[in-house]
């Protein structure tokens, strides 16, 4: 069974609801600013008492300053209230800084987190997920919780501050009037909660559709699918495809903009109005021989009532915001709990300098070990010598290339080990690994960038005369330089500017410049043509000479000298010999010998 032979997608766990212990992990992401944060609430803290301040000053110019013509006095306050709302701007603008940073700095640590998770997780979670679904959860998730990250926390503080001191500035000026301005509070919170459940049940529904749609996006709008869609005529029905699914995410846009949208325009509806109610209620204390409230207080307190208006709106707004980021920190957390199989053992160790002695022994493997389904290996038991050959082939799902990716670790064993140099490669360290072992696989990625910069990622300081000894040894140096921007050549997308020859040897060229003293070539040449696979074969030859080599091998014209060759049936070695022996055995070897000579007899 091939890792590509895996169907199955990964499914997240069932959604829970939203826990303290989720709130918690939340506000642990902020830990590291909590001293910018400490800034941020005194700033906050000072534009409230300032605000609350100008209520007052304009009370005291109505029934002061003014009635008893002390100019003086009026010109102070009036300044004053010039100045409050000064210090307000100031205060607003190092606020929208400070708070800006610290949430860019907390998405940028989330983006950081998932990606470092993702490039610890083995082979098969990859084979068992779409990249758009990955991609999703990077860009559209993380993304959607920018506001939140970047403006709630101080919204939180500074709009609760500021309902604090209004409510504190509206009991001094009159406890009566500050009742009759609170009695429906408690029903406005009760609602905006309501709201907020609601919409994070959807927001949940609009990531997965979004996930969906980047995942399309990426499928077919890649060099592979937009050739695979023409040639199969298939790029209209793609389109409606894709229109269909971007239908389904408007529906829940609009479902999420417009979920109890009705009801929190009734709350400003009624905020609004409360004005008119107090002025109502003053004018009827006052009708009817209660005291009077006088018309500076009443002025002072509509003003602090209206600015109650904006935070609690505000902080009602905030916490269905922070409801529906929920769900997003939830889908990122799912990401961030993902178990990882193939760990580094504490303790691994490092070799100085590696021979190349691979071995496996009594090796099982299974892609899904629980499920009670046959093994893909069993009861492998190979050795290969430094600097020797083992050639393995066999047919299509007889567990060839899975037995290869055992030896860098990219799956770990179900039982048995794998030993480099004597020791189970489960107890070496990752960098030992991937300094010893190098892969070069049938389907070659070039990244888009230029020739230099894909060969230098084998090795990132390497020198010009370096990647120029590595070129010529895989024989596509010359080609290279006849190109106009010669090793500044821009590949394409997954190297689509280059044939598969030169696609291949380009990989090759890059394995060269690592130097692994270990070597697996899994089909290298087999997608190739014949006067191609021999250019190829060339190349691998030279790359060949020295290290120990394990090929997997579908054209067995490539593996004839090898030292020992392994006939793999069903995940169990069926034969083993040199090419001589299993000839002369007349096995399933020489079956497959005999299947090639006539394929090659009747190729045009």
């Amino acid at each position: 069974m091939r890792p590509d032979d895996l169907t199955s997608r990964w499914t997240p766990p069932k959604k829970k609801p939203a826990t303290p212990t989720d709130v918690r992990r939340i506000m642990r992401l902020f830990r590291p600013y909590r001293g910018r944060l400490a800034v941020v609430g005194v700033l906050v803290a000072l534009s409230s008492l300032v605000s609350v301040a100008s209520p007052f000053l304009l009370r005291s110019i109505l029934d002061t300053a003014i009635p008893q013509g002390r100019t003086g006095l009026l010109s102070l306050l009036a300044l004053g209230m010039i100045a409050t709302a000064v210090a307000n701007g100031v205060f607003g603008v190092l606020q929208t800084l400070i708070s800006t940073t610290v949430g860019q700095r907390v998405m940028h640590d989330l983006r950081t987190a998932v990606y470092a998770r993702l490039q610890r997780m083995s082979l098969a979670f990859f084979t068992r997920t779409r990249t758009g679904e990955v991609q999703s959860r990077i860009a559209n998730d993380i993304g959607g919780m920018q506001a939140t990250v970047t403006s709630t926390a101080t919204s939180l503080v500074s709009n609760a501050t500021a309902v604090i001191a209004s409510v504190v500035a509206m009991i001094a000026l009159d406890w009566r009037l500050t009742i009759v301005s609170l009695l429906l509070l408690p029903v406005f919170v009760w609602i905006a909660r309501r709201v907020g459940r609601e919409r994070k049940k959807i927001a949940t529904e609009r990531q997965k559709q979004m996930a969906s749609m980047s995942a399309i996006v990426t499928e077919s709008l890649s060099v592979s699918g937009i050739l695979l869609g023409r040639t199969m005529g298939r790029a209209a029905s793609l389109t409606s495809d894709f229109s269909a699914e971007s239908e389904r995410l408007v529906d829940l846009e609009v479902r999420s903009n417009m979920q109890g949208r009705w009801r929190m325009a009734v709350i400003g509806i009624v905020m609004s109005a409360m004005p008119a109610l107090l002025y109502w209620a003053a004018g009827l204390t006052g009708g009817h021989g209660g005291p009077a409230v006088s018309i500076g207080t009443l002025v002072a307190f509509v003003s602090l009532q209206q600015g109650l208006f904006r935070p609690t709106i505000s902080l009602l707004a905030t916490g269905v915001q922070v409801q529906t980021s929920l769900a997003l920190f939830q889908r990122i957390f799912e990401y961030l709990d993902l178990p990882i199989d193939i760990t580094e053992r504490p303790g691994a160790r490092s070799l100085e300098p590696v021979r190349g002695d691979v071995a496996f022994e009594g090796v099982d493997f299974s892609y899904d070990p629980d499920s009670g389904a046959e093994p893909t290996l069993r009861g492998i038991d190979v050795s290969v010598p430094a600097g020797g050959s083992l050639a393995v082939v066999g047919a299509t799902g007889s567990g060839k290339s899975t037995l290869s990716y055992l030896v860098p670790r990219l799956y770990d064993v179900t039982a048995g080990r794998v030993t480099l140099d004597g020791t189970d490669v489960r107890d070496l360290t990752f960098d030992t690994l991937a300094d010893a072992v190098g892969v070069v696989s049938q389907e070659t990625y070039l990244f888009h960038a230029s020739v230099a910069e894909n060969l230098r990622f084998a090795k990132p300081d390497a020198t010009d005369d370096e990647i120029h000894a590595a070129a010529k040894a895989a024989q596509i140096h010359d080609h290279i330089t006849s190109l106009p921007d010669g090793y500044d050549t821009l590949v394409g997308e997954r190297g689509y500017r280059f044939s598969g020859g030169e696609k291949q040897r380009l990989a090759i060229a890059r394995t060269i410049l690592r130097d692994p003293p270990v070597l697996i070539l899994d089909e290298a040449t087999s997608a190739l043509d014949t006067r191609t696979e021999q250019a190829v074969q060339d190349a691998i030859d030279t790359l060949s000479a020295g290290r120990t080599t394990i090929t997997i091998a579908h054209r067995l014209s490539t593996i004839r000298d090898a030292d020992q060759i392994v006939v793999l049936d069903a995940g169990r070695i069926a034969e083993r010999g040199t090419h001589d022996e299993l000839l002369a055995a007349g096995g399933r070897y020489a079956a497959l010998v005999r299947r090639d000579t006539q394929l090659a007899a009747t190729a045009p």
